[in-house]
């Protein structure tokens, strides 16, 4: 089995940890999930199921179906800081269901805000790619479906803001030196102004964590998805360009080197570490390494410590109950593995 995205360091990987297209669909003879009782959900999830798994594509064999309410809350949260699902999506049991491919990078939620959430993830800088990944699978749902489409509104989605191509585009972006010298509130004001929002790092009313944002166009309505792509690929290389600028600039003072190498020592010796403190030196080792100041330690490794580091994700991957303090312990043992190694 391939890689996962998040275990891979991609293009433009010094400031872009990944890229990911978002397709909001919905059946066109069901109403949308917030009118639907339970009986119609289950239904929308056999259909949804029967669509994915029983093509004849080449990945149909790869996807899992993953019922949504008979899952703890620990691998619902799993779920979430891994990218494959919304935190929306996990709040409350309804008749829901992912489709998982099996290397993480194509998720589909069923009966999230709107009947289906398709969802692509490549490492990296890949717009284009991915998006035509996504386009490709959107097409073999169309077909054995048939989606909600107005000749005037474009695709039908239950919040207005969806309307029209129904997609979001983003950029999972780690901007430490930008956030560093205060510069976020007015970068996010300028964005605004050319139809982008950056959000944290799990979407909207999320805060960044180990500074890592998510840039995305903010309009669906009236413009062509290749439009959409292309303002936000020009965006993001102004914003990886201004970030590498300034970490070259900060690099040289030695409080920020200090910070870094303070950093790489507490890692790779420690025996107890919390989550919030991991990412906040992992953050700060990732900047090293695209400086120059930290060597033999690859990029890949710190994106995949990132993930796995996180609190539900750690319980997922060691099938252990733990206490919060011997999570802290297997993250430290973990992290000290991979760094010192």
């Amino acid at each position: 089995m391939d890689k996962k995205w998040y275990e891979k360091n991609g293009s433009n990987g010094d400031v872009v940890i990944s890229t990911r297209i978002r397709l909001a669909r919905n059946l066109e003879e069901y109403p949308f999930p917030v009118r639907c009782n339970e009986q119609v959900k289950h239904q929308i999830v056999e259909k949804v199921k029967d669509a994915v798994l029983n093509n004849n594509s080449v990945i149909a064999t790869r996807f899992t179906c993953i019922n949504v309410d008979n899952i703890n809350a620990g691998e619902k949260v799993s779920l979430v800081e891994r990218h494959l699902v919304s935190p929306e999506f996990i709040s409350e049991k309804s008749e829901k269901a992912l489709l998982l491919l099996d290397d993480e990078s194509v998720s589909i939620m069923i009966n999230e805000e709107d009947h289906i959430r398709l969802q692509v993830m490549s490492e990296g800088f890949e717009l284009d790619k991915t998006y035509e990944q996504a386009s490709r699978i959107d097409t073999l749902l169309d077909e054995r479906l048939k989606f909600a489409f107005s000749d005037t509104l474009g695709y039908l989605t239950q919040c207005p803001t969806n309307l029209g191509t129904g997609m979001r585009a983003s950029v999972m972006i780690h901007l430490p030196a930008l956030q560093a010298t205060k510069a976020m509130r007015k970068i996010s004001e300028n964005l605004a102004k050319l139809g982008l929002t950056i959000r944290g790092t799990y979407g909207e009313g999320s805060e960044p964590v180990a500074a890592m944002y998510q840039l995305s166009n903010q309009i669906s309505l009236g413009i062509s998805e290749k439009t959409a792509i292309e303002n936000l690929k020009n965006i993001t290389l102004q914003l990886v360009n201004q970030e590498l600028q300034t970490r070259e600039n900060l690099s040289k003072q030695l409080a920020v080197q200090d910070s870094v190498y303070r950093s790489e020592g507490i890692l790779k010796s420690a025996r107890l570490i919390t989550c919030d403190e991991a990412l906040k030196h992992l953050s700060n080792i990732r900047m090293g390494i695209t400086t120059g100041l930290i060597e033999n330690v690859p990029l890949d490794t710190v994106n995949r410590l990132i993930v796995e580091i996180q609190p539900a994700t750690l319980i997922h991957y060691t099938g252990q109950k733990l206490n919060p303090q011997e999570r802290d312990a297997v993250r430290a043992t973990l992290l000290r593995n991979n760094l010192n190694s």
